[in-house]
């Protein structure tokens, strides 16, 4: 088992990556000094797969625990959602020294994250995440929220985790198309801030996708310590932690323009990365090179590097990018790279110049490997 630190003075916590570890959270739990009562939110999806195992974990640590399930998919964050969670807790009888689980994906993450800080003015929370994409990037961090029709994530909290517990046993059986999702976060942190790890990914890539035990473990456990290194010197996003937006605010802008059903958040950022990078050559002086670079490794990926829009859509694309929580004084403030590896925060773009820049024909390749999911970049619509 590998052990990553999230080092935040007293709220610090451990991110334990490995196999066969939802046995072990209700021990993990039991070393915290949490109270005896805690929920387990689930979705309808994960709750029937992974449920049993974490219940029984924490009944077996001496937690009287129950399990709330809500629907699966992103749109589950919101308002209505978190009311019946809240109600939940209300009649399980949780005291401020109870605790929550998060037993899913980001969704869950984010969702339950929010319900605990909100709950009695805030409880103990603990993630077990269930996806790629949650493993390497939702569950570290301590942002918590849920989306409104005008954008995704604009109302939320900073609550850190107890603790993250990452079993890549999991993974086994996650969808093809949601485990190359997960892959663009690991992506982001090759660009933003460890060139070594790009390069790594550049010639790993297939093993990466065979779901190779190493590699799968060494991606894992890399992402979540860059991150956890960000978030250690800028928990609160003042600075240095916006780097960790590479791609999102024109991925957060997709999935708003479509209802949050269409795209998963990787492949919305897939795109944004895309984005980004063509206006860092312009703008950052990053070299063509490394910008097709970015854009390869997100094909062999599997995942999807251009969009298709209609001039109403490149409309709303930029009315909800106006809604980013990056936009200062009007202005969307981008992170751009310089070199893979390398970015800088807060830089403004014209909103006209992003759109054109996403809407450059390169030549996309396939969107390949995702089965009848599958789908050519240049044939996505918004």
């Amino acid at each position: 088992m590998r052990v990553v630190r999230v080092s935040l003075g007293q709220r610090s916590y451990r991110i334990l990556v490995g196999g066969g570890l939802l046995g072990l959270v209700g021990r993990e739990c039991s070393r915290l000094g949490l109270g005896r009562r805690c929920a387990v939110v689930t979705d309808s999806m994960v709750g029937p797969l992974h449920g049993d195992a974490v219940m029984k974990s924490l009944g077996d640590a001496g937690f009287d625990a129950v399990q709330v399930t809500v629907p699966a998919g992103e749109k589950t964050k919101r308002w209505e959602m978190v009311a019946a969670c809240h109600d939940a807790l209300a009649s399980a009888r949780l005291e401020r020294r109870s605790f929550v689980v998060a037993l899913g994906g980001g969704v869950v993450g984010d969702l339950a994250g929010f319900v605990a800080a909100t709950y009695l003015r805030g409880v103990s929370f603990v993630q077990v995440p269930t996806t790629l994409l949650a493993q390497v990037d939702s569950s570290v961090g301590g942002k918590v929220g849920i989306n409104l029709a005008a954008g995704k994530n604009l109302v939320g909290a900073f609550h850190q985790p107890r603790l993250v517990v990452c079993d890549l046993d999991v993974l086994r059986n996650l969808p093809e198309r949601e485990f190359r999702a997960g892959i663009a976060e690991v992506i982001k942190y090759g660009v933003i801030a460890d060139a070594a790890m790009f390069r790594r990914l550049e010639r790993g890539m297939d093993r990466l996708l065979a779901r190779d035990p190493a590699e799968l473990a060494w991606v894992v456990a890399r992402s979540c310590a860059v991150k956890a290194s960000v978030v250690g010197r800028d928990e609160t996003e003042s600075g240095l932690r916006a780097i960790l937006n590479y791609g999102h605010t024109v991925g957060h802008a997709l999935e708003a323009i479509s209802a949050y059903g269409k795209w998963l958040h990787g492949e919305a950022i897939a795109v944004g990365q895309v984005v980004a990078s063509e206006l860092s050559v312009a703008r950052m002086g990053m070299s063509r090179a490394d910008a097709d670079r970015v854009r390869a490794l997100l094909e062999r990926a599997g995942l999807p590097t251009g969009v298709n829009l209609s001039a109403g859509e490149r409309r709303r694309l930029a009315e909800a990018m106006q809604l980013d929580k990056k936009v200062v004084g009007g202005e969307v403030r981008f992170v751009l790279a310089r070199k893979v590896g390398q970015v800088e925060w807060g830089q403004p773009v014209p909103v006209a110049d992003v759109v054109a820049a996403m809407c450059e024909d390169r030549g996309s390749a396939t969107h390949g490997g995702a089965g009848r999911e599958g789908f050519a970049a240049s044939q996505i619509r918004a």
